[in-house]
């Protein structure tokens, strides 16, 4: 889905009280999201995200009655329009700061206190999407490195499912990073609802994890979000499968990159290769 296909869906939605010709594209992935005054939109890439899209307003409404800052829907419903989900919600006002690691501290602790939501959340499927980012890599990355990563893949998926967990299981966000937090003028608010699942609580933990040890998250900013937290993950002797999984799926979500961009295929070549050597030291880089 391009952006113009994605503004002629927005179009025939009608949601906005402007045309769709004026609003502005703020992203363009799964889903194609457009603003207009007050509004956010959201259009995504298939009719096969409309379980999603529906789940994400519940998951909206769930999270307001419970008190949780995150963003609200604004419409009741997902619509399905030519083969497309659109789901409306209501634009967040401008950040007053850069969300720090503590602010997405704050959210989690509220979020894993919450008991399960009356509708199904699903688990959290950390490694689902590795095969199809590798064969979206097709020929363009080394046979040996997508063998490898699916053996990785296997065995971290069985060993995850051995886990003894420290945290009570329960509700998680599924995509833990600080850019999911949006501060405003009366405190963070959790953004992107799309992932919510019902998992091991530390899922949510090991992202920051991984970003301190791979990503360069300095010392101090990865203590401030343990100290908000209340734990810090690493000292979980499951730890290292659950970073080992999502690090498999991490290269393999680099992968797909690779056929349209030297630098993400240069970075998916140095990932794998961290991996084969077994060296937790290596930084990984945005492409």
């Amino acid at each position: 889905m391009d952006e113009a296909r994605a503004r002629d869906v927005l179009a025939a939605a009608d949601v906005l009280p402007g045309a769709a010709r004026d609003a502005r594209l703020l992203a363009l992935g799964e889903n194609a999201v457009f603003t207009a005054g007050d509004l956010v939109v959201k259009v995504g890439r298939d009719a096969g995200l409309l379980d999603r899209a529906r789940r994400e307003l519940a998951v909206a409404g769930w999270l307001a009655e419970a008190g949780v800052p995150a963003v609200r829907s604004a419409g009741p419903e997902a619509l399905l329009v030519e083969g497309h989900p659109v789901t409306v919600w209501h634009r967040l006002p401008a950040p007053v700061r850069p969300t720090e690691p503590r602010d997405l501290a704050e959210l989690l602790r509220l979020v894993h206190a919450l008991p399960a939501p009356r509708f199904p959340l699903p688990p959290r499927d950390l490694l689902g999407g590795v095969e199809r980012w590798l064969r979206l890599a097709g020929e363009v990355i080394d046979p040996a490195d997508a063998a490898y990563l699916r053996e990785r893949r296997d065995g971290f998926a069985s060993a995850a499912a051995e886990l003894t967990p420290h945290l009570p299981p329960g509700p998680i966000h599924g995509d833990a990073l600080p850019r999911n937090v949006h501060v405003g003028v009366d405190g963070p608010v959790l953004v992107d609802l799309e992932t919510f699942s019902t998992d091991l609580r530390e899922h949510d933990l090991v992202v920051m994890a991984l970003s301190h040890d791979r990503y360069g998250l300095p010392e101090e900013a990865y203590a401030s979000f343990t100290e908000t937290y209340g734990w810090d993950v690493r000292a979980w002797e499951g730890c290292a499968v659950l970073r080992g999984a999502r690090e498999t799926a991490s290269c393999a979500w680099v992968a797909q990159h690779a056929p349209g961009n030297p630098k993400a295929l240069a970075e998916f070549e140095r990932r794998v290769a961290s991996l084969r050597d077994g060296d937790a030291t290596v930084r990984w880089y945005p492409f």
